[in-house]
């Protein structure tokens, strides 16, 4: 069964896949990696559970467990409430 989630950012209540809307969150955060020389490809949403893979100057980067945590998931998380935690692969 595909987790669903509300669309709040079009605020037409429509519905969509719970992984369809982590990738638009990626989407919006995707140009500050970048601009560091990195960037993030959505693995999987499952249980709760968001997987990633940082890539570039994030996989090697010392600070790249509080990116994940203090900008990602926090951003992930504040949008879609389901999520419990979001986890390097």
């Amino acid at each position: 069964m595909t987790e669903k989630v509300e669309d709040k950012a079009s605020g037409n209540g429509a519905e969509m896949d719970v992984k369809e809307r982590v990738e638009q969150i990626l989407e919006r955060l995707r140009p500050m990696l970048m601009m560091d020389g990195g960037n993030i490809e959505l693995v999987d949403v499952k249980d709760g559970e968001v997987l990633v893979h940082l890539m570039g100057a994030c996989g090697m980067c010392p600070s790249s467990t509080m990116t994940l945590k203090m900008g990602v998931e926090r951003a992930i998380k504040e949008e879609i409430p389901e999520i419990e935690r979001v986890v390097q692969v």
